[in-house]
């Protein structure tokens, strides 16, 4: 059987350039959600799944390439942790991509759009970090065998692949062991795709200190991984990340950091935004920089994900 194509290559060769969605948590907080919660975002898909349709339907309208699923905070353990059984927590990971792919099909139905694709669904799986709730994410000494993640993400994979994720994102990964595992797991679907991106500690190393030339060097030559890059991260080590990755891969590079602002922890509040920073001001130099996969995650919005695309693309994309 002929493997199916790689969707992101497909769409940089005819593209170019593939614009990703913003962020999804304070886009359903100002919509009047209450996110108030270990699972996040997940509580918004459990409780009132209309809100991730509209924000997804935003980010289509704004410009962007792909919706990226309600899925982070979906992993069986989490969803174990508030009663929810393992069908019940599988049918959640199924819903997160339901909701996407109706946004996109009744986006796209529409016909409002020129010079661009039609949009994937990316099945967000986040790290095994955000399952303690605590930033392990932007830590990443587990202290688990590799037997652990694998089990903790497999249930979760399935369920995204089998409900028809086009893409996986495999986000916000601190660690290179639970990297390795991830990629390792991708290979019981042969048939998937995935990008995978990292937290950084500085611009040369990962989160728990592994350097990002040698995650490149790992998973350059592995054939399902079609993007390698950053998220989650701040936008002034971007540039140089790209520098490094284009050194040690020829896969895709793919960046979404924060919006420009930083996170205190004690205080649990962002601050600090300039404009300067922000991504839509820095999306050309990432692109001249190597960056092909481009668009935003903590605080980034629909407006900067339009004014992203009206950089790359002819059309007059609304915001």
């Amino acid at each position: 059987m002929q493997k199916k194509p790689n969707p992101v290559e497909a769409i940089l060769q005819e593209h170019g350039v593939f614009i990703l969605d913003g962020a999804l948590a304070s886009e359903l907080e100002r919509h009047g959600g209450d996110l108030n919660s270990f699972l996040w975002s997940a509580r918004i898909l459990i409780e009132n799944p209309n809100l991730i349709y509209q924000v997804h339907t935003d980010y289509f309208k704004a410009g962007a390439d792909c919706a990226i699923t309600a899925s982070y905070q979906t992993s069986i353990a989490s969803l174990a942790k508030f009663g929810y059984t393992e069908a019940e927590a599988i049918a959640f990971n199924q819903k997160s991509v339901e909701i996407a792919k109706q946004a996109r099909d009744d986006f796209w139905e529409q016909g409002q759009h020129t010079n661009r694709p039609k949009p994937l669904v990316a099945g967000s799986v986040g790290p095994y970090g955000a399952f303690h709730a605590y930033g392990a994410e932007y830590v990443g000494h587990y202290g688990v065998t590799d037997e652990v993640l694998a089990d903790f993400h497999r249930k979760r994979v399935e369920a995204l692949v089998e409900a028809g994720a086009e893409i996986l994102a495999i986000e916000t990964v601190p660690s290179i062991q639970e990297a390795k595992v991830l990629a390792a797991l991708l290979e019981e679907f042969p048939e998937t795709y995935a990008w995978l991106s990292f937290t950084m500690k500085d611009a040369e190393h990962i989160s728990e200190g592994t350097p990002i030339a040698e995650c490149a060097a790992v998973f350059k030559d592995h054939p399902q991984i079609a993007a390698i890059g950053i998220n989650c991260s701040s936008t002034g080590i971007v540039t140089d990340v790209i520098r490094i990755l284009k050194e040690h891969t020829d896969k895709p590079i793919i960046v979404y950091p924060n919006s420009g602002e930083t996170f205190d922890i004690p205080t649990d509040k962002w601050y600090g935004y300039d404009p300067c920073k922000a991504i839509d001001a820095n999306a050309k130099a990432w692109y001249d920089a190597g960056a092909r996969l481009i668009g935003g995650c903590c605080r980034t919005k629909p407006a900067e994900i339009a004014a992203i695309a009206q950089q790359f693309r002819k059309e007059n994309v609304p915001n």
